[in-house]
């Protein structure tokens, strides 16, 4: 296995995977009934939201990290 170690590879990809964490990382900031979407409470599809971005956040890093 070969280990990229070209200056232009940067870690500043990795900082992006704490957004998801910081998004849910405080419940009293969205743990409310109002707004509704389709009958479920803003707290619940909230949380799905975040499992959306947070699949396309590390999506997105994978593919700005992999070798090519």
């Amino acid at each position: 296995m070969k280990v990229d170690r070209r200056p232009g590879r940067s870690k500043v990809w990795y900082v992006l995977l704490v957004i998801p964490f910081i998004g849910t990382m405080f419940p009293s900031f969205y743990s409310f009934d109002a707004p509704r979407l389709w009958g479920f409470p803003f707290f619940y599809w909230y949380q799905m939201l975040w499992v959306i971005i947070s699949a396309v956040i590390t999506f997105a890093v994978y593919l700005a990290t992999r070798e090519a």
